[in-house]
Order: C-alpha cells, then sequence, then structure tokens
C-alpha cells in the first residue's frame, strides 16, 4: 500500500515544481531560493491507494476486461478489481 497523498508544489520566482508527500499545515520552502513553496494540487490517484504512480499517459494502460485506465504497476484493475494481463517487455 503507498503512503501519504502527493502533492504538486511550485517554487513562484523560477517555475520548479515538485512532487512531494506534503503534511498539511507544514511550510515548504525551495533548497536555492529559499521561498516558500506554493501548493498547485493533489496528484491523482488519492490516497490511500496502490499505486505509486502519478496519473499520466506514461504511467496508465487500459484494463483488459472493463477497458478502464489503470496505473502499469498494478496487477489487479482498480474498477473491476480483475486481474490485467501482463504488460508486454519493451
Amino acid at each position: 500500500m503507498a503512503g501519504g497523498q502527493l502533492y504538486r508544489l511550485r517554487t513562484p520566482s523560477t517555475g520548479r515544481e515538485i512532487l512531494i508527500e506534503a503534511e498539511p499545515g507544514k511550510v515548504y520552502t525551495d533548497r536555492d531560493t529559499g521561498e516558500q513553496l506554493e501548493v498547485l494540487g493533489r496528484v491523482l490517484p488519492l490516497a490511500p491507494s496502490p499505486s505509486r504512480l502519478p496519473w499520466a499517459v506514461e504511467n496508465l494502460r487500459f484494463c483488459n476486461w472493463c477497458d478502464q485506465l489503470a496505473q502499469r504497476d498494478l496487477n489487479d484493475c482498480p474498477t473491476c478489481g480483475r486481474r490485467m494481463t501482463p504488460i508486454a517487455a519493451s
């Protein structure tokens, strides 16, 4: 099972973005500029989730049973619960 919720944070002056498991109420600063990071949003899938991969095109595949999107690192489809076929080696 995955850990906490991933958040997307950005440094206002440089536009650099990071993904971290943030805690509510805690202030995060950029290591280079010392600026306070602004929260852009939560990264899908929302915690708790069996997958550690963010929802992005390169991390998703279609379930061979229900044709719904699922993360590549899962064996069982989160929608229908059935075992998906193995990913072909590339």
